[in-house]
């Protein structure tokens, strides 16, 4: 399985590059990489999207699954916290989350990867819920602070 889950990140990681090329829209980059992201891991992955930092919050940005929380504050909640520290949030249990905001009762373990322009600042961040517990994991980690640069460097961020 863990090979597995390598293996398929490899692979997402080079598509991910190819669908974006060309690409500065930072709408359009987040939506198909969100379908990318949830297409890439269809039972792991219960809710992928982007919160972008506009107007000292984060905003709602394209997402694939259930409704979710248009604003979420500095610091507040697992992407708020991933915003605030600029560090990778892997949440096990989001119940055991100190301010976990739940936009939805079904997700169960969490993921938030921070995105940085050159600037050094945090522009935004890709959240990945699950219904499951202990979902993710430093692969997890290791692979979306990837695509993360990769949005990143197309976006001219």
């Amino acid at each position: 399985m863990m090979e597995n889950k390598k293996e398929k990140y490899e692979l997402l990681c080079r598509q991910v590059e190819q669908l974006i090329a060309g690409e500065t829209d930072e709408m359009a980059v987040f939506s198909n990489v969100a379908a990318a992201l949830k297409e890439a891991f269809p039972q792991e992955f219960f809710w992928v999207g982007f919160y972008r930092v506009v107007d000292n919050e984060l905003l709602l940005g394209p997402f694939q699954g259930s409704v979710a929380c248009y604003h979420i504050g500095y610091g507040k909640g697992v992407c708020g916290t991933a915003w605030a520290t600029g560090e990778t949030q892997v949440v096990p249990d989001v119940e055991q989350f100190p301010g976990h905001i739940a936009c939805s009762s079904l997700s169960r373990s969490e993921i938030v990867v921070p995105i940085f322009g050159v600037d050094g600042l945090v522009h935004g961040v890709i959240d990945i819920d699950s219904t499951e517990l202990a979902t993710f994991d430093m692969t997890d980690a290791c692979y979306l602070e990837k695509i993360a640069k990769i949005l990143a460097k197309q976006l001219q961020y």
